[in-house]
């Protein structure tokens, strides 16, 4: 087995934990939940969930592209919202990035989240040889 390789970014928001934003082992990657940060300024986006959905998605794509994997290789997602009041939204949002490669996947409602956020995601992603 390989060893196990840390990646962070600047173009992503900086971990606001002990933890990184995405760790390496083997061929798996697993992305850290990712909320709605904006990487340059670490403010949150406060004009709604669907905005929010957006950038949490960007910020996953930025972790997944600086490691050398893309959506394309996500083998699962983990959703934890706010309120499942929001999740026709969410998924709405959600099936953009996911068109023609929809990964295993959970949706769970939460009492809260980091800074209080709507959304919360973290996936893994595989692929054959990096």
């Amino acid at each position: 087995m390989s060893e196990k390789k840390i990646f962070n970014t600047d173009a992503a928001p900086k971990a606001i934990g002990p933890y990184n934003q995405a760790v390496q082992a083997g061929n798996t990657l697993y992305v850290s939940g990712q909320i709605a940060l904006i990487p340059e300024t670490m403010q949150l986006v406060a004009t709604g969930v669907e905005d929010e959905t957006h950038q949490v998605l960007k910020n996953v794509s930025t972790i997944l592209a600086h490691a050398g994997y893309s959506f394309q290789d996500v083998v699962k997602t983990s959703i934890f919202i706010s309120s499942m009041d929001d999740f026709t939204i969410i998924n709405d949002v959600y099936a953009q990035y996911f068109v023609d490669n929809q990964p295993a996947r959970e949706t769970v409602a939460v009492k809260t989240l980091p800074k209080n956020v709507n959304v919360e995601i973290s996936v893994i992603a595989w692929k054959e040889s990096v």
